[in-house]
């Protein structure tokens, strides 16, 4: 099977004709997108005629040999080649900010590397994370095992053992305790690294895998659902299990194999676009805290009987609280007016939290004029009630991924950092 590889960004399209940069769909292609995507309620991407265009999802999408890298796009000019390159590095340092990256588990030397997705860098860090456990030894725990033994141990179950030694009196059928690897943690481990396997067409992949394999003990074969990770139980001695189990999960229950044909098995690894850019934020500045500064996500308050209101952000400095509504929109500059509905969110936000300024924060990659515009209220001055439509560059002039965008948020809102 020839392998593939696409690139695209948000909102564009892919259909059965190739386009411009000479990308394009097989028809068996597009028919798994199409049954992926109505099983999930159709968020990930709209179904167009012959083809399909994507929304604010980002990551990648892997049919049998093709790969399909979605990358996040802030403006609506046409992109140039170099782009997709500054976009991909910039999404890997994102998710490896937002912690979807483990730090611990991939080097920087790796993040610098070409990877073909960020699917692979998820497989590399599945292999290293397994690579380690099998080196210091899989955690084995008791479980309790019903079978003959030359030995009587635990307790006796009278009618098996009836059944099962009438002649054999020297056997006995007991249900005992055993204590060995063949547990839940090291089957859910093991089935990801069967997923693995089969999803990769790297030869170093797959040779590290088939080393895994042969070190892993002999685990009872259980097929493996949603409901056996919520029966994981973490504990300080499961602890190192904690990142590969996450890797795990995202593979089983992402992955789609295609029973009829077996050759255009799926699997998907998407992040909303719209919470990525909301906790890239919260990471951005809370860097840019100190004793008098103070970051809060995701605050809540009662609003309407069992309703309640909660602002993406609130930045505190003493007893002065400002707020910001995150938005991964592309806001028409030439008219950065926002809605009513965004209006009147921001004005219940100001007045639920005391605030005498709030901002909508857009990304964007061309400067705009900016400033703060002044809610209507007869019992307030007019700069004590204020709301700004503000944008802000995501990568730098290097065009990586800006580090520095925290203290650049703040200086909008009309705050100094002091860091």
């Amino acid at each position: 099977m020839q392998n593939r590889s696409i690139r695209v960004f948000e909102y564009e399209k892919l259909t059965l004709q190739k386009d411009e940069r000479g990308r394009s769909l097989q028809p068996k292609e597009l028919q798994k997108l199409y049954d992926f995507n109505d099983k999930n309620g159709n968020v990930y991407f709209t179904g167009i005629r012959d083809g399909i265009k994507f929304n604010s999802y980002v990551g990648v999408i892997q049919i049998g040999g093709l790969t399909i890298e979605i990358l996040p796009k802030t403006d609506n000019h046409k992109p140039t080649k170099q782009e997709f390159t500054d976009w991909h590095g910039a999404l890997l340092n994102m998710l490896k900010v937002c912690r979807f990256i483990s730090v611990s588990s991939v080097s920087e030397a790796s993040l610098k590397r070409k990877f073909n997705s960020i699917l692979d860098l998820y497989f590399e860090m599945y292999l290293n994370e397994l690579e380690t456990l099998v080196r210091q030894g899989l955690i084995m725990s008791y479980r309790k095992q019903s079978g003959n033994v030359t030995a009587l141990k635990g307790r006796i179950e009278f009618s098996k053992n009836i059944q099962k030694n009438l002649i054999h009196k020297e056997r006995f059928y007991t249900n005992h305790q055993v204590y060995d690897s063949n547990h839940l943690l090291n089957q859910v481990l093991f089935e990801g690294l069967k997923v693995l396997k089969v999803l990769t067409t790297n030869s170093m992949v797959k040779d590290r895998v088939a080393r895994l394999t042969a070190l892993f003990p002999e685990l009872d074969a259980i097929k493996i659902e949603h409901g056996h990770f919520g029966r994981l139980k973490e504990s300080r001695k499961t602890a190192s299990y904690s990142q590969a189990l996450q890797i795990a999960k995202m593979l089983i229950l992402n992955y789609s194999p295609d029973i009829r044909s077996g050759q255009e098995n799926m699997l998907t690894l998407l992040f909303d676009m719209n919470k990525l850019w909301e906790e890239y934020i919260y990471r951005m500045l809370a860097r840019e805290t100190d004793v008098n500064t103070k970051i809060s996500f995701q605050n809540q308050k009662g609003f309407w009987e069992t309703r309640s209101i909660r602002p993406d952000l609130v930045v505190s400095i003493g007893k002065q609280d400002y707020v910001i509504d995150t938005k991964w929109k592309r806001l028409d500059t030439s008219n950065p007016d926002p809605s009513m509905d965004d209006l009147r969110q921001m004005f219940a936000y100001n007045h639920y939290w005391k605030s005498k300024r709030s901002m909508l924060l857009y990304p964007n990659s061309m400067p705009v004029k900016e400033s703060f515009g002044s809610f209507w209220q007869q019992d307030l001055k007019d700069e004590e009630n204020q709301c700004k439509v503000a944008f802000i560059h995501v990568l730098n002039d290097q065009n990586q991924l800006d580090y520095e965008i925290g203290k650049r948020i703040l200086e909008k809102l009309g705050i100094a950092s002091h860091v």
